[in-house]
């Protein structure tokens, strides 16, 4: 857990699709694992029915919840000025991109709506809320001094390996012909790279990260992994994220995968 106590040392991250699955997870590691932020921003559609997320807000003092349906623009800019009115001059040092869906859908079945609903969801709303947030992250990035990571400003999106064109082959692609999640995650790892082109001037890193085959409610009961052992990897890749690692694709365990 070694990168994971940098989080000591990051003022404030944001993780949208905080409710249930990972993004639960993400919020509970942090508040409870012995490496808090200064503040914690947990986002989701439905604050009110979050039973879980407003339990830990209410025994954990840094987390704050904040209304955000990432597929509706007037909630994402009213979400950034909430975030902006909370971190202030501090800025937003580590933007999570979680929220996520999967339409299910094999060459048979597949709509092109189903095919829209899961791109809007998983690769047009990240670079939309990441456009949004932008002027938080370059705030905290101008007081972050030298160097990438989380200390200054990074935004990490949830991907999937499911996403690489090069694994798709083999037993993989046969056992999981889910044509709108696959494109939307390949969608949004080059989203991911356009992006780390694009914010590296202001020296904000920007990766993709796969947080492995997780049991919940979108990964299933047959995951190997458990929420808590792939977040727990997780938090200790994201704390150890340096500009080596801008641009880039890495597994949960922090190995590279290919595009």
């Amino acid at each position: 857990m070694s990168g994971a106590m940098n989080f000591k040392n990051c003022g404030s991250v944001l993780v949208t699709g905080a409710s249930r699955g990972l993004g639960l997870q993400i919020v509970d590691s942090l508040a409870t694992g012995g490496f808090s932020p200064g503040k914690i921003i947990a986002t989701t559609r439905n604050p009110a029915s979050a039973q879980e997320l407003q339990e830990l807000a209410e025994t954990h003092s840094n987390i704050h919840i904040i209304t955000l349906d990432v597929v509706s623009q007037q909630s994402i800019e009213k979400a950034a000025e909430e975030v902006g009115q909370l971190v202030r001059d501090e800025g937003l040092n580590c933007l999570i991109n979680n929220a996520g869906i999967n339409v299910v859908a094999n060459f048979q079945t597949v709509t092109a709506e189903m095919m829209i609903e899961n791109f809007h969801t998983n690769s047009v709303a990240p670079l939309m809320v990441t456009k949004a947030f932008l002027p938080l992250l370059q705030q905290a990035a101008s007081r972050g001094g030298a160097g990438m990571g989380i200390q200054r400003a990074a935004v990490i999106n949830m991907t999937s390996l499911l996403g690489s064109v090069e694994l798709n082959w083999g037993e993989r692609a046969d056992n999981f012909k889910w044509y709108p999640y696959r494109t939307s995650k390949s969608a949004l790892n080059m989203v991911s790279r356009c992006m780390a082109v694009d914010l590296e001037p202001d020296g904000i890193l920007c990766m993709a990260l796969h947080p492995g085959w997780v049991r919940t409610d979108m990964g299933g009961p047959e995951a190997p992994l458990s929420p808590e052992e792939s977040i727990s990897s997780i938090l200790s890749v994201i704390g150890g994220l340096t500009e080596k690692d801008h641009g880039s694709f890495l597994h949960y365990t922090g190995e590279p995968l290919p595009w």
